[in-house]
């Protein structure tokens, strides 16, 4: 059974910065990508980063761009996101999911196993 389990969130000042931990359990991965999205209360569901497990292309929503690094670890099937200078617009609840290759990565709908969410706050 397919397990995503995300660490890392809490609270951080304005211009602080935090790493988001996934760590992936119960299949192989090497033809999926995996993805950080976030959801903000009354908000939609949304893309920030995503990385293919076999080559790390990656790609980024234009509001994180230059601020957040996704990186990925094969040996201890862990995905990371490392976010700088935050903003109180990045507080939300964020997940980890993972799709096959071949579909739009941008599409929540398109993935097909999530975590739970870890919460990031950022105070003004």
């Amino acid at each position: 059974q397919v397990q995503l389990v995300e660490s890392g969130g809490g609270l951080v000042q304005a211009g602080g910065s935090l790493r988001l931990s996934c760590a992936a359990s119960g299949r192989t991965f090497v033809n999926y990508r995996m993805a950080w999205f976030r959801q903000a209360p009354g908000k939609e569901r949304e893309f920030v980063s995503a990385i293919t497990w076999s080559d790390s292309t990656t790609s980024y929503a234009d509001s994180v761009k230059g601020r957040f690094t996704i990186s990925r670890a094969n040996a201890k099937n862990t995905v990371y996101l490392q976010m700088s200078s935050l903003k109180p617009e990045d507080t939300a609840l964020y997940y980890c999911a993972s799709q096959q290759l071949g579909l739009d990565p941008r599409v929540p709908a398109t993935y097909n196993y999530w975590g739970q969410g870890t919460q990031v706050t950022v105070s003004s």
